[in-house]
């Protein structure tokens, strides 16, 4: 099975982008991320017609998660983090699908830090290590994947002593991914490929992408029972060079059937 994240910006703006996607790689389940759309403008008829079946939490001009597939049925959807039921932006959804429980996540910016938006992803990231914390040791494989808004060490981001004020690379936000490491999860990407530098964001300015000067925010972590079945992992960084391209590149793994 190969499962992918996508931060598509916008999935108006983008839907021909994505399609363009969808149609090259085929992945098998997909979790979008900043919709930035409301309920009812989710483009479910497209994506039907690509051969993909969805379930959406949309949000009118921001945030927004999504999770696709492609013939197999999407069960058990759950949205927004338990616990979490003050929060009033769309930022988690969570199905089983094809017996994995897959949790698509877009984590707050935080920018700028300090101030009221930091504290914000602080403490949705709080609520989230809750929640891995009953994931990982799940007898069913999980995948939590989506925008992480964090750079995890220095070796994934150009230029690092550039981000040391940013919220997605100060100390707290940096802490908090290594506190998933700790519980179990594997990094999927990282993991298989150790030594190499892999960026998924590339900013519109300055020309980062022809510069290759990215961020690897996208992230795709495995519980110990799927990551047992992980065999490859990529991303699909051509896809940022396409015309009126997202910022982000899709990321994905493939894993063996069980």
């Amino acid at each position: 099975m190969k499962i992918a994240t996508y931060n598509v910006n916008g999935i108006s703006a983008r839907l021909p982008v994505l399609l363009r996607w969808l149609e090259e790689t085929a992945p098998d389940v997909v979790c979008l991320q900043e919709l930035k759309a409301p309920q009812e403008k989710f483009p479910e008829t497209a994506l039907r017609d690509a051969g993909y079946t969805a379930a959406w939490l949309g949000q009118k001009s921001w945030n927004g998660v999504a999770i696709l597939s492609r013939n197999l049925p999407i069960e058990s959807v759950q949205t927004g983090l338990p616990g979490n039921d003050a929060d009033e932006q769309s930022r988690y959804i969570q199905a089983v699908v094809g017996g994995i429980t897959i949790g698509g996540l877009y984590l707050p910016n935080g920018n700028p830090a300090p101030g009221p938006k930091f504290d914000y992803k602080l403490d949705w990231l709080a609520h989230f290590e809750r929640h891995a914390a009953a994931l990982v040791q799940s007898d069913r494989p999980v995948v939590l994947a989506g925008d992480y808004n964090i750079i995890p060490t220095e070796a994934d981001v150009y230029r690092p002593e550039r981000w040391v004020d940013d919220a997605l690379f100060r100390p707290e936000s940096r802490a908090s991914f290594q506190t998933l490491l700790q519980q179990g999860w594997t990094d999927a990407l990282r993991h298989l490929h150790p030594g190499e530098t892999v960026y998924t964001y590339y900013d519109y300015f300055r020309n980062a992408f022809g510069r290759n000067a990215g961020l690897r925010i996208d992230h795709l972590l495995l519980n110990p029972k799927l990551a047992s079945r992980l065999t490859a992992a990529g991303v699909d960084r051509h896809v940022r060079g396409w015309e009126k391209s997202s910022d982000h590149c899709p990321v994905w793994i493939e894993v063996k059937d069980e």
